[in-house]
């Protein structure tokens, strides 16, 4: 089973946000099967506006990041046909071009699962299943992917 990561649970593996979330962002990171894990481009390039702008940190230490990202895991990136895609979830479920962006990416890259605290948990479109890992009810789809 494939799943993408977005920009969120990358910045909470990064250190920033509260404790509890880098914590389980970073061991979230160490359970996930790395194999099936892909990144799409946009959530790095968000990731990078994140480190650059809020964590003010220097922007070779933030190429060095991004490009550790990508150095583990498989990059996707954006196309026409994803764009379209995602300007569909625009209108159709109200949801930000960005974030429609990585889950219309997702589904064009066969992903079962969308990790993001930014939809609507549990909210299924293409086939892509989003779950917030940091929900107190854990998904029995990503439970079922952790290594223990």
């Amino acid at each position: 089973m494939r799943i993408a990561l977005d920009t969120n649970i990358l910045v909470h593996a990064e250190g920033l946000g509260d404790a509890a979330r880098c914590a389980a962002a970073l061991q979230l990171m160490e359970q996930l099967p790395l194999e099936s894990v892909v990144l799409p481009a946009q959530a790095l390039g968000e990731l990078t506006r994140v480190l650059t702008g809020k964590a003010r940190r220097p922007p070779d230490t933030v190429r060095e990041a991004v490009l550790g990202w990508a150095d583990g895991f498989e990059v996707v990136d954006s196309n026409w046909s994803a764009f379209q895609a995602a300007l569909d979830l625009v209108v159709d479920h109200q949801l930000q071009m960005w974030d429609a962006l990585i889950l219309a990416v997702a589904a064009e890259s066969h992903c079962r699962l969308l990790l993001s605290e930014d939809f609507q948990n549990g909210f299924t479109w293409r086939g892509v299943t989003v779950v917030d890992p940091f929900a107190a009810q854990r998904s029995p789809l990503l439970s079922g992917l952790l290594t223990h």
